[in-house]
């Protein structure tokens, strides 16, 4: 399967069908602790997914794993927020990988060649990240990574666990601070834990990374009491009232105050030193008495790691550098073509159970049809599937001298029609994957949006999960999202002669819950509603973009609209195209998706059936008061001297500026650098306020005047 694709539509396909399997992994191995493809599977799913994103980046879903962060905290848990939030990294499967990363840190920061970069190794450990707030030197709160934003409060659970000081002594105790680290139950107690409860009847586990998470996400923390855990601590999330200058400082201190740090970190001062440190590791990976899959590099210096900041969903001073995948070999019984949310037909093969790296793999992807070509797989066959951890598997070869040969199998015929609701599957020319034409006619995908608009990082309607939506539809309540807010109700008669606590599964006591859920998110942020609607191509992150830029939701619709031709397609010659695309980071893709989403009259029409239940809540601005660009449309062009042109707009988007690609009548601000061309003539000609970089940067650090005109 080439990486090179002809048009940017193909890439985009096969980025959302990838996207759609990586996101029920995610929600599985995060929120369930219920992995249903290992981590090799995962990792070779999300590999492929960043070489298309690096091709073509504007075709990208935003609901990718270039900026998605675990998945949203379960029900029945308290929910914490985040005030510094917990994201996931980037990963690095070669050396090549690692070299690139040195090298994108010393271009970012502009480093001359012979400046020294120190990076600290740390192992990667596989088990449950927690965050522990302590409030001058108390231990108050702790809560689980969860979508990165939100997690679950385990507050009662952490006390549990021995090797977790309650109190912080010494001199150096700040007024706030936010321990982050890895829970983890050892091999060892792992296999005496199922052992026992081989004997006593109780649930066994996959793995001890699922044993630690279990026992960790327990609503008794009197079973978390008596689990055998351990943890190791690595990083800070909010910190008042001191700050090391050094990440090793901080693991240094961390000690101090009695926090168990990981003793084969290392501090490796080159791209060299740091994959021998992988290496050696990985030699006594199996002598190690927990599980880790892979190392964690980060920058040492502290400033520097403000400066590099972060994108999406990751740090930039950061990334994982994985083992490689585990493999194993079994049969292959059954091909099975399900249908996502947004008609992409993809292929599952069914597998005759077989243990990889410790987890009984049953199901692998093998992504679209053309990679059932390039494979030559067949029913029957005995295949090779891998995994790089505890996520997805994949079937990765087929072991052609154990092919049975009387008779020998067929070729997968991959089918032109939908396998649900029969409608024609097209393919167009240059795309890789096959999807339904059904639309929202199609059961499959009507029933996979339902599950989408209420899950956790939309309207995240607890009580209404999937086995529910399954329920409602099937029994008519649900059709459609606006059907969801009549239910607790009585404007229609059939809910009220068909109560919930009549049904299998329901009480009163459950039916009442579910209802004050609902009730309880009629009131929903523009950025989740957004993401709910399930458009394809527009995930959490470029939710987020699109609510920062218009603020609300009728402005945004009107926007969309009005780049609208008259035959439904993108009007490039309109004011409103031009400004939606000059968002940072929408590209044509997207905007193509938005276009055809709002102009189909039945999605408009249940929009208006949702406003009118709903209140969508314009975008939340952070607090930029003291900032002088906040608010304002800024963009740069040129070369930078002071810092990367990425730095420089990472840091104008922290004040609050909403950074665009091309100058318009609607730009504040111009920042340009040494040749600086087309831009900063369109600048003039438009009368748009135009700085330097010095003057720029003096200006928004308080140590120079602003420009004219502009407050």
């Amino acid at each position: 399967m080439s990486d090179l694709f002809p048009t940017r539509e193909a890439a985009a396909a096969e980025m959302q069908a990838l996207a759609e399997q990586m996101a029920q992994a995610d929600t599985a191995y995060h929120g369930n602790d219920a992995p249903l493809i290992d981590d090799a599977d995962y990792d070779a799913l999300k590999r492929r997914y960043m070489r298309l994103y690096a091709q073509f980046p504007e075709a990208a879903p935003a609901s990718g794993p270039h900026n998605r962060v675990g998945a949203a905290p379960a029900a029945g848990f308290g929910k914490v927020q985040h005030r510094v939030p917990m994201l996931s990294l980037d990963n690095a499967f070669d050396d090549s990988d690692v070299e690139d990363f040195v090298g994108r840190i010393r271009r970012f920061l502009k480093l001359t060649d012979d400046e020294p970069v120190e990076i600290v190794a740390e192992p990667k450990i596989d088990g449950l990240s927690f965050s522990a707030r302590f409030e001058n030197g108390v231990f108050v709160q702790a809560a689980t990574r969860g979508d990165g934003q939100e997690g679950e409060d385990i507050t009662a659970n952490l006390r549990t666990i021995a090797a977790f000081p309650q109190t912080l002594s010494g001199t150096t105790v700040p007024a706030v601070l936010e321990v982050r680290g890895e829970v983890y139950m050892a091999r060892a107690d792992f296999l005496a834990l199922n052992a026992r409860h081989q004997q006593t009847g109780g649930k066994l586990f996959a793995n001890p990374r699922n044993a630690a998470a279990g026992s960790l996400r327990q609503l008794n923390p009197e079973i978390t009491r008596h689990r055998p855990l351990s943890l190791f601590c690595y990083a800070w999330g909010e910190l008042d009232g001191w700050e090391p200058e050094q990440h090793w400082q901080y693991l240094e201190q961390l000690r101090a105050w009695g926090f168990p740090t990981n003793p084969d970190v290392r501090l490796c001062h080159s791209a060299a030193g740091m994959i021998a440190a992988y290496r050696a590791l990985g030699e006594r990976r199996a002598e190690l008495p927990y599980d880790i899959d892979g190392m964690v590099y980060k920058v040492n210096r502290v400033d520097w790691q403000k400066r590099l900041g972060f994108i999406a969903r990751a740090p930039r001073w950061a990334i994982a550098h994985k083992y490689p995948a585990e493999q194993a070999q079994t049969r292959l019984e059954h091909i099975e073509v399900q249908v996502g949310r947004t008609g992409v037909l993809t292929p599952v093969a069914h597998l005759q159970p077989v243990t990889v790296g410790g987890v009984v793999v049953s199901r692998a992807t093998l992504h679209n049809e053309d990679e059932i070509r390039r494979l030559d797989v067949r029913i029957g066959d005995t295949v090779i599937v891998q995994r790089a951890g505890d996520v997805i598997p994949q079937v990765v070869e087929v072991v052609l001298d154990l092919r049975p040969q009387s008779p020998e199998p067929e070729p997968f015929a991959f089918p032109h029609r939908c396998p649900v609701c029969d409608s024609e599957a097209v393919r167009p020319e240059g795309e890789v994957a096959w999807r339904c034409s059904g639309g929202l006619t199609c059961e499959a995908q009507a029933k996979e949006r339902l599950k989408h608009f209420v899950s956790r990082n939309a309207f995240d309607i607890e009580g209404l999960g999937d086995k529910a939506v399954e329920e409602f539809w099937a029994d008519g309540r649900v059709h459609r999202p606006s059907d969801i807010f009549l239910l607790p109700g009585d404007s229609r008669t059939e809910f009220l002669l068909k109560p919930l606590s009549r049904k299998d599964g329901w009480g009163k006591t459950s039916e009442q819950k579910l209802y004050r859920a609902i009730e309880g998110r009629r009131t929903i942020a523009l950025e989740r509603f957004l993401f709910a609607l399930g458009i394809p191509q527009i995930g959490q992150a470029t939710a987020r973009l699109l609510a920062q830029h218009y603020e609300r939701f009728d402005a945004l619709q009107s926007a969309v609209l009005a780049a609208t031709a008259e035959d439904g397609s993108p009007n490039p010659d309109s004011t409103s195209y031009q400004d939606l695309i000059n968002v940072e980071t929408i590209g044509p893709a997207v905007v193509q998706e938005l276009v055809a989403f709002f102009h189909q009259p039945h999605n408009r029409e249940e929009l208006d059936r949702l406003l009118a239940v709903l209140t969508i809540e314009p975008f939340l601005r952070r607090d930029t008061s003291g900032s002088l660009i906040a608010g304002k449309t800024v963009v740069f062009t040129g070369t930078l001297q002071r810092m990367s042109r990425s730095e420089a707009k990472s840091r104008a988007q922290d004040l609050g500026a909403k950074v665009a690609g091309s100058v318009s009548a609607k730009t504040d601000l111009v920042v340009a650098g040494p040749g600086a061309g087309s831009k900063l003539k369109q600048a003039t000609e438009l009368g748009v306020t135009v700085m330097d970089e010095d003057a720029f940067f003096d200006w928004i650090d308080g140590t120079g005047p602003g420009p004219d005109g502009l407050s």
